[in-house]
């Protein structure tokens, strides 16, 4: 399959539409159709994406109007509970065009692909509509799914984020001088993410996130309770043969950081320590929530749905 597939983009103001603008542009199959940002309509894209060489400028479509455009895929990178028109319009009007929703809009359907590669490859080379997990969602499932079956009660997950994560919109949790020498926790209960990943895992997670001053980049340390005793190489073998073919995953004996991490589109987990008796195992799991847990992954799931290699335009 060597034709141009156009990809449309709603939403393309963010941080994640920013890279995801980067990695379409760079890609060697897939064309940006055009972009939709009702606070830039009529501006050039390249006057705001250094990447972007060409001569489309933003717009402000309605739902209808981005389904009339004739584009292979629309990628949705609207806030929580804005999809669903884009999505109607679609369903009406060119049914056969992927969607791929950024938002947590339809994690919790089970008609749409839940596009986390790594546990969901199965199924994504006929999915028309996707949903992408969340960034801590990812980070979580990663670090928890090779000992899933040998887990005692529900894995305790505590998360730190760059700011990038609370999105362009002034807040507290993305404002750097009320972070700096600070580490904000929030939604310390029944957080969006841990609802997302005790569904998918089928297996209660209880997390707690918080927000530091950094920009990108996030880490998830897991706390797992085993049913029997694992000494550490049996882990370590267990990760490895879990994630040996996956080409974003890397595998470590030390515990990654949040700050090598950074600009890089794979997730590393590692750090891999147990309790005196083994039944007591922390894992820790890094990346970047804007490529990895969004752009990248987005990508990932977009050469999956045209039958493209996964990793086509992604840097490994």
């Amino acid at each position: 399959m060597n034709k141009t597939i156009h990809i449309g983009l709603v939403g393309a103001r963010g941080h994640v539409g920013s890279e995801l603008i980067r990695l379409l542009a760079a890609h060697p199959q897939f064309e940006i159709g055009f972009v939709s940002s009702r606070e830039r309509a009529g501006e050039p894209l390249a006057a705001h994406e250094p990447s972007y060489a060409g001569t489309l400028h933003y717009v402000n479509h309605d739902a209808v109007q981005a389904a009339q455009q004739g584009i292979d895929a629309l990628v949705l990178a609207l806030p929580n509970g804005m999809a669903a028109p884009f999505v109607a319009a679609l369903d009406e009007q060119a049914p056969a065009t992927v969607v791929l929703d950024l938002s947590a809009d339809y994690r919790f359907d089970d008609t749409w692909h839940y596009g986390l590669p790594e546990r969901s490859r199965m199924g994504a080379a006929s999915a028309r509509r996707i949903s992408n997990p969340g960034c801590y969602a990812t980070a979580m499932q990663l670090a928890i799914a090779p000992m899933l079956a040998e887990l005692d009660g529900p894995a305790q997950c505590f998360g730190v984020s760059g700011y990038s994560g609370a999105g362009t919109t002034p807040s507290d949790r993305n404002n750097p001088e009320k972070l700096r020498d600070n580490l904000m926790p929030y939604a310390l209960t029944g957080h969006l993410h841990e609802r997302e990943v005790s569904r998918h895992l089928a297996h209660p997670v209880e997390f707690m996130p918080h927000v530091a001053a950094h920009f990108r980049g996030l880490v998830v340390t897991a706390n797992l309770h085993l049913r029997a005793a694992y000494d550490a190489d049996a882990v370590l073998l267990r990760y490895l043969q879990a994630y040996a073919d996956e080409p974003l995953l890397r595998v470590l004996k030390d515990a990654p950081w949040p700050s090598s991490i950074a600009g890089k589109h794979h997730a590393e987990i590692g750090g891999f320590t147990l309790s005196a008796d083994g039944r007591r195992l922390v894992v820790v799991a890094t990346l970047d929530n804007l490529l990895k847990g969004a752009a990248t992954q987005a990508l990932q799931n977009l050469n999956l749905a045209f039958g493209l290699p996964e990793t086509l335009g992604i840097p490994t």
